[in-house]
């Protein structure tokens, strides 16, 4: 969430909020990142349907030496071109290629790939490259898959790109989770006492905006190979994603123009980082910093309020949890600095001593050839916490951790309470959640013909 500084509101900017962050290796000796947008887009939202801004100047990070600084950035920006003044509407026709006539409001982007150490330090990987249109209906975009696919574009470097309208690939029961704590599906009532319901999944039928990547690893490290020791250094990446605006607007009579200095307005590595973890307060200051200053923000990650707050939601469920008073050091190594090698066998993500928030990859690790959702807490080194799938049950693998289950990870002597074990946000079986079998991997955008506005 971005806000401004006013209190006590918080003003949310949609077009330039980070909603989620995925990072994965796949197949080629690859790693593909993708970045969402525009939180909980309405399938059915026209007349003017939803786009990217040309006033942001998105970016995508990639950190190889721990310091908390991005090595390497793809910047996108965007420009909308209207191709009728004299119409209200989206399209007059169908869509069936990118360059109908038909297509009223179209999409182009650049991509601009920035090494902190690299000769030259700027330059252009992609331009003039096409979105494809919003998923409109059957009428408007007729085999919208092919369209879509038509505009995954391999750049100058090698890397692939894609920048559009997708389906949003989160699941979570946000009804419950922020109605107090309410955990709502029935496999856990037998611990947890709770609503006799199944888990809702809040964003089943939501699309979002999204910015996707697939980079050949040697593009990534630090010294151009392809680390293949899970143990070596070289094989941890630090990925998150940001969104930047100028500093001032200039306004004329017919729009507003960014004038001054690029200023960060939102981040985000690790899944609900900002939403759970910083204070109301202070989201617009951690929005602004970089990820190397993030131990400003370790004491929230040391003593979650979440975890102060389970035990007094649920009276006698979590009453080990209620005694740890020590600093959660399992949660700064899973939040801040990577799992250092030696406490889970075979594995580690650990960037060094620089506390920031980055999804970390150890790019080492092959992808899993059958998926635990529960990732390292599944016994999956592929999956959450190291990087991010599309399919990681992030918010049931967080609410365990924060309850107690990562934390014998640091203190053996520690039995976390049956409770943890059961803890479930309960979204994860969407039979609409459809992926695809190659990049970009997220899945095709609800129909807004097919999915009416709420």
């Amino acid at each position: 969430m971005s806000s401004h500084r006013e209190a006590p509101a918080i003003s949310k900017d949609p077009v330039a909020d980070n909603t989620d962050v995925y990072a994965f290796v796949t197949p080629g000796n690859t790693v593909t990142i993708i970045a969402n947008y525009l939180p909980a887009e309405a399938p059915a939202g026209g007349p003017n349907f939803y786009e990217f801004d040309d006033d942001v100047r998105y970016g995508i990070h990639i950190d190889n030496d721990g310091d908390g600084l991005p090595d390497v950035t793809y910047q996108f920006r965007f420009t909308t071109t209207i191709t009728n003044p004299d119409t209200f509407l989206y399209n007059t026709g169908p869509i069936d290629a990118l360059d109908s006539r038909n297509w009223n409001r179209r999409q182009t982007y650049s991509v601009v790939k920035v090494g902190r150490n690299t000769n030259p330090r700027i330059s252009y990987v992609g331009r003039d490259l096409p979105c494809p249109p919003c998923n409109i209906g059957p009428r408007s975009t007729p085999n919208y898959e092919t369209l879509a696919a038509a505009t995954v574009r391999t750049l100058g470097d090698g890397t692939k790109a894609f920048a559009g309208q997708r389906a949003d690939p989160f699941f979570v029961d946000l009804g419950s989770v922020f109605d107090l704590g309410t955990l709502r599906p029935v496999e856990s009532l037998h611990l947890i006492p709770t609503a006799n319901a199944a888990g809702i999944d809040s964003l089943k039928t939501s699309n979002v905006h999204t910015l996707a990547i697939q980079v050949p690893i040697s593009a990534l490290t630090r010294d151009g190979s392809v680390p293949s020791d899970p143990m070596s250094e070289l094989a941890v990446l630090g990925v998150w994603a940001g969104a930047e605006r100028q500093k001032a607007f200039v306004r004329d009579e017919h729009k507003r123009h960014g004038a001054g200095p690029w200023v960060q307005v939102s981040r985000l590595g690790n899944p609900l980082f900002n939403e759970v973890i910083v204070p109301m307060a202070e989201k617009d200051e951690w929005n602004a910093r970089s990820p190397y200053l993030d131990k400003r923000f370790a004491k929230y990650v040391a003593q979650p309020e979440l975890a102060r707050l389970l035990p007094v939601l649920y009276p006698g469920v979590f009453p080990n949890l209620a005694g740890v008073t020590a600093d959660r050091a399992d949660l700064l190594a899973i939040l801040l600095t990577g799992i250092p090698a030696g406490i889970i066998p075979g594995f580690q993500n650990f960037t060094g001593s620089t506390q920031a928030d980055m999804l970390r990859l150890n790019i080492a690790i092959p992808p899993a050839t059958s998926p635990n959702r529960l990732g390292l807490l599944g016994s999956d080194l592929a999956g959450f916490p190291n990087g991010r799938r599309l399919t990681d049950d992030a918010v049931t693998v967080e609410l365990r951790a924060v309850a107690g289950a990562t934390y014998p990870l640091v203190n053996p002597s520690y039995t976390p309470d049956g409770a943890v074990a059961v803890i479930e946000d309960g979204t994860f079986n969407n039979p609409g959640r459809v992926f695809l079998g190659d990049f970009p991997y997220i899945g095709t955008p609800y129909s807004g013909y097919a999915v009416p506005a709420a």
